[in-house]
C-alpha cells in the first residue's frame, strides 16, 4: 500500500495486519494536528495519534515487543506510551 503524507513527508511507518502506523516529519507539519497516525489497508485513517500538548509533535516512534503499544517521542521532550488500537496516550513523562 503506498502512503501518501498529509503534510510533510513520511518519516517511518509501522506496517501492521490491518494498516500501517505513519510517522510524518514535525518540521513544517500543523502544530493543531498529529503527524503520527494509523492508515488502514483501504486508506482511511484509523486514529491520530493523542498528542501530551496541543503543540506537541511527535519525532520518534517504535513497536513495542508486545504489539500492542508503540513507544514515542516528542520534539518537546515527551516519552510517550500509546495504544495500538486506539492512538490514546496510556502513560508520558517529560524527559526536560
Amino acid at each position: 500500500m503506498e502512503i501518501k503524507p498529509l503534510h510533510t513527508k513520511v518519516e517511518k511507518i509501522i506496517q501492521l495486519m490491518l494498516g500501517t502506523i505513519v510517522l510524518e516529519d514535525p518540521k513544517g507539519f500543523p502544530h493543531n494536528e498529529s503527524n503520527l497516525y494509523y492508515v488502514l489497508l483501504d486508506g482511511k485513517i484509523m486514529w491520530h495519534a493523542e498528542k501530551p500538548e496541543p503543540q506537541a509533535l511527535y519525532s520518534r516512534v517504535r513497536l513495542n515487543d508486545n504489539g500492542q503499544t508503540l513507544s514515542t517521542y516528542t520534539l518537546g521532550g515527551h516519552a510517550c506510551e500509546l495504544d495500538v488500537q486506539t492512538g490514546k496516550i496510556l502513560s508520558k513523562t517529560r524527559l526536560q
